[in-house]
């Protein structure tokens, strides 16, 4: 299939593709008139890129899953290398719930402190209306 092919059936643009080729993730072989041409593995590649994308994951942090795929595995978790990132980034996630909490505790202690502050309590709820 070429490019623009690829790019509507992954949900994606050409120019993202073009990236990713230019990133080493994506091969591209060129038919005789200069055009790309491309798989259904290049499209489990791109979408497994995709998906770790959407998780929050960065380009770089993509490439052990494209070099599982493309090293004949069925997924691209199926290899050592994969495995480390995920960890690595559920490693990342704990800080981020850590520092989150953390904030949403400082937060609620703020709230607190200015609602005892408050001349007889919190302000009522408004009512909009007559």
């Amino acid at each position: 299939m070429r490019i623009g092919e690829l790019a509507r059936r992954a949900g994606t643009t050409t120019r993202t593709l073009r990236y990713y080729e230019s990133r080493g993730l994506l091969p591209a072989l060129r038919a005789g008139n200069g055009y790309r041409t491309y798989g259904e593995d290049d499209l489990r590649l791109v979408q497994q890129i995709r998906t770790l994308q959407d998780f929050g994951f960065d380009l770089e942090e993509t490439r052990p899953f494209v070099e599982c795929l493309r090293a004949g595995h069925p997924a691209g978790d199926a290899c050592p290398a994969s495995l480390a990132v995920y960890r690595a980034k559920l490693a990342e996630l704990d800080v981020l719930i850590e520092q989150l909490q953390s904030v949403r505790a400082q937060v609620g202690a703020q709230l607190l402190r200015a609602e005892a502050q408050l001349p007889g309590g919190p302000d009522p709820q408004c009512e909009f209306g007559d």
